[in-house]
């Protein structure tokens, strides 16, 4: 009898955890979905609230803005008012700006449910998730409750274009974010069961830090999301400049110069004995900056992929939405069970072996599809990079959630995760921005060489195509520039020539923006020395393991 109800206890209690577990997994995946989701519906969107493409991209770097500024007082006021409270707060809030989104008649109130509201309730969410799992899951079993956790936003982010190409080919891009209302009213039920991580009892939030933090990340995000229309040090023609050097370097640098100025007010209060909003010993810890270091890098080539495979897809090779979407699908399968399997059959698996080995698996999937590129190549070429992607993916997930918080004490998790969303954030920001404008100027370097070589062009055509293209020749598929060119009145023989040009430049442009993400990741494995060799309660191993 008693062999029999301690099995139906522990039979509950992994009920209870299982529950927990999918809660979190539920809100990282809502977080990471929606950007994903608007990336393959933009041009529907923009008709339906009636603006242009650019006032939706306008609205996807708002929501990034948002998230960068708030996401390390977001950390704080879960400490604060407790991790539970800031996470339902959170998703509470995140809901109205899903239902506002998905009823928005016009681009001011999209941008007040997707851009704002949206925004703030993820930087409540997101650090509370990393302290939740700490405070609900034993050391010895957060590295997998981590990698699914992580693994479901990265898995929010592959199945985000066949979600967005479903909704917008056959119901409305409307339904995306009705159907977060649901999920959201499902996490709510859910949470109950989630036990909330222990708080110091502080009563109040450093202000001047919150505002500082706020407008160092805030200013540094948005020059890196304008370098693609302004240039990164050299200003595009009719860019806005300063002592001949593009404001994105110059934003850059103020935001530096704001985090830093935080950091120094910062150390100040503690001197004073008052409380920091981030306490700046956190940075001198080399297993965490170790952790977080790994995180940027991780979001860098991860966000730069989802930027390049989806173009060459949905341009270069044409296909529909729905396509895109399914053909990235086979990232997910590897990613998840990388994240699930590595923690449950090598538990005391070293980690900085296996965030190598995910490294070298990013690396891999990027010079595989790096190499197999190629004027005559289809869809199915993405299919085995993307499997190595995903691996790699998978397996920095399943390592980094549980190194960066194993760092430090349970009570300074939602501060962790305060620090480790902004990093993530910022990555993400410069992957996609990195990629694109790569991207943008070996095409356009490319497309002017092969047009001002060719004959088919007269002379002042040449000379008025460098003219207009060099602040950035477009991505375009064949249809669209012959479209273009039937505009123009151009010869059958100029519209054949720019469109072998096109498709030439096309590819270099791809493989430039690959090559640089290939480089990234291998520029992260020299910080995984700070990566330790032992799970987290685990003995220290010796000095030479790997």
């Amino acid at each position: 009898m008693a062999s029999r109800a301690a099995g139906a206890g522990t039979s509950q209690k992994s009920s209870k955890a299982g529950t927990v577990l999918l809660t979190l997994a539920a809100g990282q995946f809502l977080m990471a979905l929606d950007s994903s989701v608007m990336n393959v519906s933009i041009a529907t969107v923009a008709e339906d609230v009636g603006t242009t493409v650019s006032g939706i991209q306008g609205a996807i770097t708002a929501y990034t803005l948002v998230m960068a500024m708030f996401m390390i007082p977001g950390g704080k006021v879960g400490a604060l008012i407790g991790r539970k409270r800031a996470f339902l707060i959170g998703s509470v809030i995140y809901g109205c700006g899903s239902l506002t989104t998905a009823v928005a008649p016009n681009l001011p109130v999209l941008l007040l449910g997707w851009s704002f509201l949206e925004g703030v309730g993820a930087a409540l969410i997101l650090p509370a998730i990393v302290a939740l799992v700490a405070g609900n899951f034993g050391v010895e079993r957060r590295p997998a409750a981590y990698g699914l956790v992580a693994a479901a936003g990265a898995a929010a982010i592959a199945v985000g274009p066949l979600i967005g190409g479903l909704a917008t080919t056959y119901f409305s891009w409307r339904w995306v974010f009705a159907g977060e209302v649901v999920i959201v009213v499902g996490i709510l039920v859910l949470a109950r069961r989630i036990a909330d991580a222990p708080t110091a009892g502080r009563e109040r939030i450093d202000l001047v830090g919150a505002a500082l933090s706020a407008l160092g990340l805030g200013v540094f995000v948005y020059g890196v999301l304008r370098s693609s229309t302004w240039g990164w040090f050299l200003p595009k023609p009719d860019a806005p400049a300063w002592l001949g050097i593009s404001l994105v370097v110059w934003l850059m640098l103020a935001g530096l110069l704001l985090i830093r100025l935080f950091l120094s007010w910062e150390a100040r209060l503690v001197e004073r004995g008052a409380e920091p909003l981030v306490d700046p010993a956190l940075l001198r810890n080399r297993q965490l900056t170790g952790g977080l270091t790994m995180f940027f890098f991780q979001y860098l080539v991860q966000m730069g992929v989802f930027f390049v495979v989806p173009l060459y897809l949905s341009v270069a090779l044409g296909l529909s939405a729905l396509k895109t979407g399914a053909r990235i699908l086979p990232l997910s399968l590897t990613l998840l069970a990388a994240a699930i399997l590595i923690p449950r059959l090598l538990p005391d698996v070293s980690p900085r072996r296996v965030v190598r080995l995910g490294v070298l698996a990013l690396f891999a999937g990027a010079v595989a599809l790096l190499a197999a590129l190629d004027a005559d190549a289809g869809a199915e070429i993405v299919t085995v990079p993307l499997l190595l992607i995903g691996l790699g993916m998978g397996a920095l997930a399943s390592q980094l959630g549980s190194v960066t918080v194993s760092a430090v004490p349970d009570e300074q998790s939602a501060e962790v995760g305060g620090v480790q969303n902004a990093v993530t954030n910022l990555g993400a920001s410069i992957g996609t921005a990195l990629a694109g404008s790569i991207l943008i100027g070996a095409l356009t370097s490319s497309f002017l060489a092969h047009i001002e070589q060719n004959p088919a062009f007269p002379a002042d055509v040449r000379s008025q195509a460098v003219v207009n293209l060099e602040s950035g020749v477009p991505f375009l598929s064949d249809a669209q520039l012959t479209t273009v060119l039937a505009d123009t009145g151009a010869t059958s023989e100029a519209t054949q020539a720019a469109l072998d040009a096109n498709e030439a430049a096309r590819l270099d442009g791809l493989r430039a923006a690959l090559a640089v993400l290939a480089f990234a990741a291998l520029l992260a494995l020299y910080f995984t020395r700070r990566i330790p060799v032992t799970q987290p309660g685990a003995p220290k191993a010796s000095h030479g393991a790997a």
